[in-house]
């Protein structure tokens, strides 16, 4: 949550900071790598195009990282191209609360105007919707590092209104949280799996103080384990 609605915030244009040691190690920039390209063989020059961050790489529509989601795009706008793990390391889950229903979030990741949006929206039925693919950087943090190396998960409801925080929301919530931390080895812990209000330099206070903490890291490990 912030001051202007939807806990998305603007924020991680694209630049170099982030980039994981893999990408930093095929040139250090793009003027070494095209120097570096030059004395690589074809099978070679593919594997390390496709290694360089931000490259527009082909999607095929509707593909989901989450077989209990529904995909609905994310404004181009919102998010910008990538190949992570490769290009970025991804180390963080960032919960957020929308301040406002499902469908509102939906409406506002879908215009160009916002320039947010966050990867997943769980709503409090449970259901899961994904706007933005895994391996590409969201809009979310308000923060260009953490939005690189995060994945967003927003929750329909307001901050302070706990009957917004359903049982169905944590339990899928934390079904999805537990296969992004797999995917990605991400330790479950305060460190890994952090609210809104804790990235630096941002003004929303998401997911706010009804989120238990304590009750969704034992519903994420518990999924993981299962």
């Amino acid at each position: 949550m912030g001051t202007t609605g939807t806990g998305a915030t603007p924020g991680g244009g694209p630049g170099p900071h982030g980039v994981s040691r893999r990408a930093l190690l095929i040139g250090g920039g793009a003027v070494a790598a095209g120097a570096g390209l030059a004395v690589l063989g074809r099978d070679e020059l593919r594997s390390a195009w496709y290694q360089l961050p931000g490259v527009h790489k082909p999607r095929t529509p509707g593909v989901l990282d989450y077989a209990g989601a529904r995909w609905i795009a994310a404004s181009e706008a919102n998010w910008r191209w990538a190949d992570r793990p490769d290009d970025y390391a991804v180390d963080r889950v960032i919960v957020h609360v929308t301040q406002g229903s499902l469908n509102s979030a939906v409406r506002v990741f879908q215009d160009p105007a916002h320039q947010a949006a966050a990867h997943y929206i769980v709503g409090q039925d449970g259901r899961v919707v994904q706007m933005i693919r895994e391996l590409d950087v969201a809009y979310h943090a308000g923060n260009r590092s953490y939005n690189e190396r995060s994945v967003g998960i927003e929750h329909e409801g307001f901050v302070d209104r706990p009957q917004d925080l359903t049982d169905a929301m944590y339990a899928s919530s934390a079904r999805l949280a537990a296969t992004v931390c797999a995917r990605y080895g991400i330790p479950v812990d305060r460190e890994h799996l952090i609210g809104h209000v804790e990235v630096p330099g941002t003004d929303h206070t998401d997911p706010g103080p009804h989120w238990d903490w304590d009750r969704y890291l034992t519903l994420v490990r518990a999924a993981r384990a299962a």
